[in-house]
C-alpha cells in the first residue's frame, strides 16, 4: 500500500502510476450476490452448464458492472491518503470491457493520477484505471474514474 501524506502531494505525481491493488478473487458466490443485488440474471454469469454447452468462454463470466464496482475497494486497498477525512467517488468519464472475468479469476487494478483539479475544501483527481486479471494480457477493464478528496 503507498501513503500519501497530504493531498497537494498528489501534483507531483500527475502522470505516474501511483499504486497497484490487492488482488481480489471472482467467484461464483461474488457473482451470484452480485446478480441478485443488481437484478442481472443472464445466464452467462450464472448458469454453469449452460455456458458450457453455449458459452465461447465455456464457464460463467462475471458481470462488467461486477468489475466496475470493486474500484473503491482496490484503490483502498492500494492507496492511503493520511489527510483526506472523506472521498467520493464522482463519477466516470469512460468504461470499457475488453476481455471477459471467468469465474475464479483473481483480479487486480493499476492506478495511474492523470489529473488534479482544486474544488472548494479539496481536490478531485482524475484517476486512469485498468483492471488486469491474473495470468491474462488483455486487461478487463479500463476506465477514467473521477474521485472528490475533502480534508
Amino acid at each position: 500500500m503507498r501513503e500519501i501524506s497530504h493531498l497537494a502531494d498528489f501534483r507531483d505525481l500527475i502522470g505516474v502510476e501511483v499504486a497497484v491493488s490487492d488482488w481480489f478473487e471472482i467467484d461464483q458466490r461474488r457473482i451470484d450476490t452480485f446478480a441478485d443485488a443488481t437484478n442481472d440474471h443472464q445466464w452467462i454469469h450464472l448458469d454453469a452448464e449452460r455456458c458450457a454447452r453455449e458459452s465461447p468462454y465455456k464457464t460463467t463470466i462475471a458481470h462488467g458492472f461486477l468489475t466496475l464496482s470493486l474500484l473503491p475497494a482496490m484503490l483502498e486497498s492500494a492507496l492511503a491518503m493520511k489527510d483526506v477525512k472523506l472521498g467520493l467517488n464522482y463519477g466516470l468519464n469512460r468504461v470499457r470491457f475488453p476481455a471477459p472475468v471467468p469465474v475464479d479469476s483473481r483480479l487486480r487494478a493499476r492506478l495511474t493520477l492523470r489529473a488534479m483539479d482544486d474544488i472548494e475544501g479539496g481536490a478531485q483527481l482524475g484517476w486512469s484505471v485498468v483492471v488486469e486479471r491474473e495470468g491474462s494480457d488483455k486487461p478487463v477493464c479500463a476506465a477514467d474514474l473521477l474521485l472528490r478528496c475533502f480534508t
